[in-house]
């Protein structure tokens, strides 16, 4: 299975990608893990952040291919648990061959792009750079295989 972690975003800090890349090592090759930066809308112009999150939108729907489950993180989304990953990736790991998660800009996500996942999941209530959301998706996706695997590394 591939799983995608979509995020929109300008040069990540190098902490972000030494996060990232520790966890990607640690993934197993059961899981193809690919992350792909969609470029952030331009803020100098005069332009809406409506118009903004629809040219970024634009850009990751490019990105999803027909018979993906596509999942938007979205703070209205529906709050998981560790555990409520790791389900979900075991019964992803049987139902989809490829998985995309999908962190907005800025402004969040178009309409439209909402309107291609299927799910919406939140990461709680706090507001965090995307820089620390793209860390948080990806180790909560290795913890996930930890759960599935009864690794030690995930503690209840």
């Amino acid at each position: 299975m591939q799983i995608q972690v979509i995020n929109v975003a300008q040069k990540l800090p190098a902490w972000v990608e030494a996060a990232c890349d520790d966890y990607l090592k640690r993934i197993p090759r059961e899981i193809s893990l690919k992350l792909v930066t969609v470029p952030l809308a331009s803020r100098k112009s005069q332009q809406s952040s409506a118009r903004q999150k629809q040219r970024e939108s634009a850009l990751i729907l490019e990105k999803l291919t027909p018979g993906s489950l596509n999942i938007a993180l979205d703070e209205r989304g529906e709050p998981w648990s560790s555990t409520d990953w790791s389900k979900n990736l075991q019964r992803w790991m049987f139902d989809f061959p490829r998985v995309n998660l999908i962190i907005g800009g800025p402004d969040g996500l178009s309409p439209e792009c909402i309107a291609a996942c299927q799910h919406r999941v939140s990461l709680g209530k706090m507001t965090m750079p995307h820089a620390l959301v793209k860390v948080v998706v990806v180790e909560q996706l290795y913890r996930a295989w930890t759960i599935l695997k009864g690794h030690p590394y995930h503690r209840e």
